[in-house]
Parts: C-alpha cells; structure tokens; sequence
C-alpha cells in the first residue's frame, strides 16, 4: 500500500539504502522501521516456521497481530531458515546487495551461523551491521539474555519509578527496548556516512542497558554528583516544584512550573501573592526540598475544581499543565488530528485498522507509509526472483 506520492518517497533521506532486519519483538523491529520510515528498502528475513515471534501476539484481528503490525510497516517479508545451507546461500547474496544489517540475538547466535559480522564483511566491506543484545556482545553479562522487562530491573529504572515505598514496577511502556531502537538507528546513520566516505563499514554494539543508562542521565548524575541513589517521587521531581500530578475534585491533573516566573504565574492562579515570597518558596531548589507540603497547600485549592476548570486557568497563564489522559484520549486529541499521526493501513488478510505513524516530518510533509505490515514470506518471490 503506497499513501505518499512517489517523488516524494523518493526524495526520503534513505531511499536507496538497503536494510537486511534479521530481527524478533521489539527493538531491532523498531530500529528497522525507523530506517525504513526514512525511506530505506527494508528486508525482513524471517524464520518459516512462525517468523518473527510478535507475530503471535494480541491483540489479533482475524489472525494477524496488530502488536507485530505497530513495528513492522513500510517493510518486505522473505523466510529464511539460516541452518540449511540453501537459505544460507540465499541470505549471504541478499547482503552482497544491503547497506545495513540489523540483528538482535544473543551474543555468538550470528558466528556459529556462519553470518558473524568477521565474516559477512569480507563479502561486504562496507556493511554496517548493528548488533543489538540486552548487554553487549563482550563482557562478564553478554551471554545473558534479556527482556525489557529484566533490563528495566537491571538498569535501575524500577528504582525510581512508582510511589515512595511501593513495590517495584516498570514503566509501562517499554523503555529498554524502544531507547536501544534509537540508537541503533541514530548509530546506523552515522555509521552509513562513514562507510559512504571511506568504503568501510562498522559492526555497531548497541546495548540495552547502556541504552537505558543513557537516557537516564538526570539520574546518574545526580549520584555522581551527590553520592546518593535517586529515589522514587512518585510523579514528583527530585530537584524542582511545583511539578508534579495533582489531585483534584474530579480527578488529577500535571501542572509543571520549572522556574520562578512560572511559579509567580502559579500564585497568581490560585490567588495566593504571599507565597511568591515564602521563604519555604523562593526558588525550584527549596520549593522541591518542600514540595511535600507544597503539594498539600495546592490541592488543598485544588479540590474547590475540577480538572478541566484548572488546566484552562493555567493554560491561561501560560503554565504548562495536561490531563491524565488514557491512550483512547490522547489519540482523539486536537493536536494529534491536526499532525494527522494516526494512519489508516490494511493488513494483509484485508483487514482495515489504524496505526501510529512516524511524528517526524521533512518540510511539513510527515513520512509515507509506502508498505502496509507484511504477511509472512510475502515478499520471496519479489525479493529473490529478482
């Protein structure tokens, strides 16, 4: 299914690059379909039996999942069983033919099939190959496999997500997975311009969980910097406030005043002049060594309103504020219509559905999405007639 006008699918950054995903779930998934987004020729190379694993999984709509459809558009499908030597055959000229290869097995799983990055660029010297494992493909952990789940207790994400003195959770959506996605593909793209320049390629080794640690630089460097671990606020903020979600008549709503103008504004809001000047409140600093008190002063207010008539006020004066929405609301809201990131798509057994499309765009124009989620296989012949 093609929805963009051909020039200008084209005309996207990475149309011409050809990308090998040999990929299961979620983040080498991801990776690929953001390249592929970016308009590079992306070949999926799937298992016969099964394919890919997140293909079994709910929600399904007439025996296809739409989980599996979410990371998988703009893509072509070809099964490849890599222990028979006829398919192996098959996959190592598929990447005489590629620019990238994306993996994301456990550490050794590509040497012992004869398709290691040692040996695939000595038929390839310009093939970037991404490598993505819950560890890193050398160390004391890289034999150790992973999931987001256990990545997210390993990277210390559980231990400052929830309330304070609650059981350990996760964040409820994949964070693990979805950050080492990009930056595999952030690296992928770097690496391509290297190769583009000097004819070599690069095997990239892209870690869960420095993925993780990586977009957790607030928190590590508040133990670098202090000496102490970050602990679980809540929704609350370990160095500003207000900040926070707030309890209201009818609910709870997320007001975030992040510096002195906007805590003036706050005041201003709920009619209280004197606390601009409480010494308890001067600055983000002690506002958030208070802000448990804070916190009760303003929805002491706050419960004389409902959320709607609170967020308007603030919004009024400038103060960044939002609903708690669920994800039912948040796709129905005003700004997401106006990007126009929900697309309809058609799955291969002619279902019509919706899907997230990518919140990028080039010049005001958003990416096509020039392939509908492939069946499995769909695309051997196209890719291997040719």
């Amino acid at each position: 299914m093609s929805t963009g006008p051909d020039s200008f699918s084209a005309s996207l950054p990475l149309a011409g690059v050809r990308v090998i995903e040999l990929c299961n779930v979620a983040a080498g998934p991801f990776c690929g379909m953001l390249l592929a987004d970016m308009g590079a020729d992306l070949i999926k190379v799937e298992n016969p039996n099964g394919g890919d694993t997140l293909r079994s999984w709910p929600p399904i709509s007439d025996g296809y999942s739409e989980n599996f459809a979410s990371l998988n558009r703009n893509k072509r499908s070809v099964t490849l069983d890599l222990k028979n030597p006829a398919d192996l055959v098959k996959f190592k000229t598929l990447i005489q033919t590629a620019d990238v290869l994306i993996e994301n097995n456990r550490p050794g799983v590509m040497d012992r099939l004869g398709v290691g990055y040692g040996m695939l660029k000595e038929i390839n010297p310009q093939l970037v190959m991404a490598s993505i494992s819950a560890y890193g493909q050398t160390g004391p952990r890289a034999a150790e496999g992973g999931f987001d789940l256990t990545v997210q207790a390993m990277s210390g994400i559980m231990s400052v997500t929830g309330e304070p003195g609650g059981a350990p959770v996760k964040c409820g959506v994949p964070l693990a997975d979805f950050s080492a996605g990009l930056y595999a593909a952030f690296s992928v793209v770097c690496a391509l311009r290297a190769a583009q320049s000097t004819g070599k390629g690069a095997h990239i080794d892209v870690p869960m969980l420095g993925a993780t640690l990586g977009i957790a630089a607030l928190q590590t460097s508040e133990y670098f910097g202090s000496g102490k671990d970050p602990v679980k606020l809540g929704s609350a903020h370990p160095r500003n406030a207000p900040y926070q979600v707030f309890k209201c008549r009818d609910g709870y709503f997320g007001m975030a005043a992040g510096n002195n103008a906007l805590w003036a504004a706050v005041c201003e809001v709920v009619d209280q002049p004197a606390w601009v000047v409480d010494p308890r409140f001067l600055n983000p600093t002690l506002r958030a060594q208070n802000q448990d008190v804070l916190r009760q002063m303003l929805e002491n207010l706050f419960m004389q309103a409902d959320a709607d008539v609170w967020l308007a006020r603030f919004r009024a004066a400038g103060v960044p504020c939002a609903p708690i929405n669920t994800y039912s609301q948040v796709l129905d809201d005003e700004q997401v219509k106006h990007m126009q990131w929900v697309k309809d798509i058609t799955l291969p057994n002619g279902v019509k559905t919706q899907t997230f499309g990518s919140p990028v765009q080039f010049d005001g124009k958003a990416m096509p999405i020039r392939l509908s989620p492939p069946a499995l296989g769909e695309h051997n012949d196209e890719v291997f007639g040719g």
